[in-house]
């Protein structure tokens, strides 16, 4: 019986060592020395409340908000609504409470199939063009590709990125903002703040099927063995970026698809020495106490131009 069982485990590590030397050649072989930034033609404009085209601004533009947040949707126009129905109304009553307050929401698009864009663009006529803007992608990037377009064309001087299912409560963006205001100064005018959701996982994996809690820990583990160490929850789609850091990160993101948080975290501890990265938890449904991770980074490239024409 032993002796099987040692058998099984020498196969079993010797599998895992075969998965992480094809998915690193892979990588090797298909990576390149800077991402192509293509962005076509019809997705260069907007709609503004009178169903006018209008063109997008750029990140390299002086910001002219003090906040931008970037809602990635694909195929959710019955989840959006709640959504942006929050994340407005907590806006709306800020602005109402301090005037000098200006932000934006960035609805991308990302090539769905059903109303998605009709969905947002209603936002857009109830609370105008200059506050809801809806970017309609030709076709499906993916949520690391929707985000960047939605970065690429925002005003805000912080961009945060917020998911269209309404998984974290809106409002626990104000700490998101003292985790960013705490690292004063910010060397180069760069910081980020990321929620987590690891207080959750012994209530989440309860809830998981043994298969499914079998793939996570096996993605955390890949993650961590490639990617990123020290940071249990790379998922989470709630993240406050300095528009310098957004600018830098994102020009500089290959990966597209849903493991582009993990690329976006490893790009961001290549960043300059002494930037720092908070991350806490958010609701739902309850927060734990705040928790904080710093980070040291290495040298970074110059950002590019957004995207090539």
């Amino acid at each position: 019986m032993v002796p099987l069982l040692l058998q099984l485990a020498v196969l079993g590590g010797a599998l895992a060592a075969a998965a992480l030397i094809l998915i690193s050649f892979v990588a090797f072989i298909t990576a390149t020395e800077m991402p192509h930034l293509h962005r076509h033609e019809e997705e260069k404009f907007f709609l503004n409340a009178r169903g006018q085209r209008e063109a997008l601004p750029s990140i390299q533009d002086s910001p002219t908000k003090q906040l931008s947040v970037v809602v990635p949707s694909y195929n959710e126009e019955k989840r959006l609504p709640v959504m942006m129905d929050e994340a407005l109304g907590y806006l709306e009553d800020r602005q109402k409470q301090d005037p000098a307050f200006t932000y934006e929401v960035i609805v991308v698009d990302d090539g769905s199939k059903d109303q998605t864009s009709k969905v947002a663009f209603k936002y857009c006529q109830k609370y105008g063009s200059d506050k809801v803007r809806v970017i309609t992608l030709v076709k499906n990037r993916g949520k690391g590709g929707a985000i960047r377009m939605g970065v690429f064309s925002s005003r805000g001087k912080k961009i945060l990125m917020a998911d269209a299912d309404g998984a974290t409560k809106f409002p626990d963006i104000e700490k998101l903002e003292k985790g960013l205001n705490d690292l004063q100064p910010w060397p180069d005018q760069m910081a980020i703040a990321c929620g987590s959701r690891a207080h959750l996982e012994k209530e989440s994996i309860a809830q998981r099927s043994y298969f499914r809690t079998l793939l996570m820990y096996g993605f955390h583990f890949l993650v961590w063995f490639l990617c990123v160490k020290g940071i249990r929850d790379t998922q989470c789609g709630f993240k406050l970026l300095t528009r310098e850091a957004a600018s830098r990160t994102f020009s500089s993101l290959h990966i597209e698809r849903w493991t582009h948080e993990p690329g976006c975290q490893h790009l961001q501890n290549q960043l300059e020495e002494r930037r720092v990265l908070h991350r806490f938890s958010v609701s739902p449904p309850v927060c734990s106490p705040l928790h904080l991770l710093q980070v040291r980074r290495g040298p970074m490239p110059e950002p590019q131009g957004p995207c090539d024409h």
